[in-house]
């Protein structure tokens, strides 16, 4: 379970929020789980809505918080580039502060689970946006993935609750 904070990254939690309401995350896979540093997912195992999605960046939030183990962040490939990609960090990744990798909220359950996701691949299921090596990925979705990549986990349904 994540606990989401809008003062932290109002545009990427209200992103996120969007995403999670749209279906965009439900039968998806963790395709970059690299242990010791992050587990990522985010590109929608249907390529029509991956592609739907893709050319809709938002722009930066400032960093509010730090990147230590089990907080949630979008990935980017440079300034005002978010679009669906987040990362949990499984480690203290603090050094990512000054890249400009604001921070959602944390993990608050499971954190367990998410050591356990399948680390095996490491970068080449798909890798990170700046790998420039997400093209099958985005374009075949899930059929590329499970195919090729039958280990990885799958983020089987977002949704949100309020407290």
């Amino acid at each position: 379970m994540l606990a989401i904070e809008r003062a932290l990254a109002p545009r990427g939690v209200d992103r996120f929020y969007q995403l999670v309401q749209a279906g965009y995350f439900d039968d998806s896979r963790f395709y970059r789980v690299v242990p010791g540093f992050i587990a990522q997912f985010g590109v929608a195992g249907d390529p029509a809505v991956a592609r739907a999605w893709k050319d809709r960046p938002i722009d930066d939030d400032s960093v509010r918080a730090s990147n230590v183990r089990g907080t949630i962040a979008f990935a980017m490939n440079g300034p005002n580039t978010r679009t669906t990609q987040l990362f949990i960090s499984l480690v203290d990744n603090s050094r990512l502060d000054a890249q400009g990798f604001s921070t959602l909220g944390r993990v608050v359950s499971g954190m367990d689970v998410v050591d356990r996701l399948y680390g095996g691949y490491g970068e080449n299921a798909g890798g990170g946006i700046r790998g420039g090596r997400q093209g099958r990925m985005m374009a075949e979705g899930n059929a590329h993935l499970d195919r090729d990549y039958p280990m990885l986990d799958r983020l089987v349904r977002a949704s949100v609750t309020r407290r």
